[in-house]
């Protein structure tokens, strides 16, 4: 027996959400091969905790940075709504 699948052209494209963050999946992390938080190296164990507590620096460095983003768009918005 086979499933009922929509056939093609019938079904409308989706579009992906909304990126919170910019993608890093093209450009390897600079990262080195010591922890910067416990300075020993990243292979010998798991930095689960060294990730958690890397993660919440990096979040507000992120927060900071796509709000710097967003002024910058909506800068450049108000400056193109009265360029006319």
């Amino acid at each position: 027996m086979q499933v009922n699948q929509p056939q093609g052209g019938g079904a409308e494209p989706t579009t992906p959400p909304a990126r919170i963050r910019p993608p890093l999946a093209g450009s390897r992390l600079d990262m080195s091969s010591i922890c910067d938080i416990c300075h020993t190296a990243r292979s010998t164990r798991k930095h689960a905790k060294c990730s958690r507590i890397r993660q919440k620096m990096k979040d507000a460095q992120w927060q900071t940075y796509m709000a710097e983003q967003a002024a910058k768009k909506q800068a450049l918005q108000e400056r193109r709504r009265y360029a006319r």
